[in-house]
């Protein structure tokens, strides 16, 4: 049976492109539009849809106040359509707040070139939703074959070892990661690791999910740039449509950002940052991965471990989605599976037990 579709945006011009993307999937139907939340709060009731596709700003109810509301009273699966402008990446990463699974960036009304990965990916994104784990709400066409790429794209594996006690901690996620990403710095000392984070997210996202992590978490967090030292009580995040990798200047751990290929189908790409982490820290890192669709930082978790890293998986029961962990244990580089909840503490009880200091929680 197909899975419905309901698609709330203001452009008719918006309703009937995205209405011809998803009929042209086998598997997806557009069972009705609304133009606006409250026509969408009718026709909700009406057909009962699977899914719901919702434009971030919307007339007549602000976008935010409608999807608070539906979670709240209906929850459902709700895919956020943004415009790839700041403010409109402030909204969204508030709309995943409240509770919607994902977002796509709003189609170009010309758009011819790439009309096939953008139908993907807006077709694997409803799928993902429509089956997707819902979070508690806060208290208040034909597709062409893509080659895939591995790290071998970005750099070499390498096989001998840097010298160093210093400690790095590595992640990636993907679908409900931002939130998942929150709850773990949030619950990290101001005097901790540096921390390299990959999060598959578009380029104008980026820097305002650094921003707003900033505000909330002890340790600092910000956008990585190329060239720049990674300092204990920080948090680097890959800027969209770049690799973030991991390298060294002497005794210093120093970002590297890389415009090669996707990796995994993703720039950036986990694989590629757990790689440069097992080349450039082996034993000294520790790797996270958390919840996401596909596979993307498998074999590099996997490269991670065989080099002496300390792994960890985050649990199906606190996953959105349960595809990138899953694969990653599957593989058998996961050394502890562990609840999302339990992860910041676990990190911090690990690096205690290698010999390092008690940080101030």
């Amino acid at each position: 049976m197909a899975i419905k579709v309901l698609i709330v945006d203001d452009s008719a011009l918006i309703r009937s492109l995205l209405t011809e993307i998803i009929n042209s999937q086998p598997d997806l139907e557009v069972v009705g539009t609304a133009p606006d939340p409250l026509v969408a709060r009718e026709k909700i009731k009406a057909l009962n849809p699977d899914v719901l596709t919702l434009d971030v700003e919307m007339p007549r109810m602000d976008g935010l106040v409608f999807l608070e509301k539906l979670m709240r009273l209906r929850p459902m699966p709700v895919v956020m359509v943004s415009s790839l402008t700041e403010k409109s990446s402030y909204v969204t990463l508030h709309a995943l707040e409240l509770g919607a699974i994902d977002y796509v960036t709003k189609p170009k009304i010309d758009i011819q070139h790439g009309i096939q990965e953008y139908a993907r990916e807006i077709a694997d994104k409803i799928r993902i939703a429509a089956r997707a784990r819902l979070r508690k709400p806060p208290a208040t066409v034909h597709l062409s074959v893509e080659r895939k790429n591995t790290a071998d794209a970005i750099l070499p594996a390498r096989t001998g070892s840097f010298a160093t006690t210093e400690k790095i901690i590595a992640i990636g996620a993907s679908t409900g990661g931002t939130e998942a990403l929150k709850e773990f710095l949030v619950g990290m000392p101001a005097d901790g690791p540096a921390i390299m984070i990959t999060q598959h997210m578009p380029e104008a996202f980026t820097r305002t999910f650094a921003k707003r992590l900033n505000g909330l978490c002890r340790i600092a967090v910000k956008e990585a740039e190329p060239g720049e030292r990674l300092l204990p009580g920080h948090a680097y995040i890959a800027p969209g449509n770049r690799h973030l990798l991991l390298t060294r200047n002497g005794a210093n751990y120093v970002a590297e950002i890389n415009d090669g290929p996707p990796v995994s189908r993703h720039r950036p790409s986990v694989d590629v940052l757990f790689r440069s982490v097992a080349n450039c820290a082996g034993k000294n890192a520790v790797g996270i991965i958390m919840t996401g669709m596909g596979d993307d930082g498998a074999s590099g978790m996997l490269e991670m471990y065989e080099r002496g890293a300390f792994t960890m998986a985050q649990d199906e029961q606190s996953c959105v989605v349960f595809g990138m962990p899953k694969e990653a244990i599957a593989k058998g580089g996961v050394s502890e599976i562990v609840p999302l909840a339990e992860m910041s503490r676990r990190l911090l009880a690990v690096l205690l037990a290698q010999g390092g200091k008690a940080f101030r929680v």
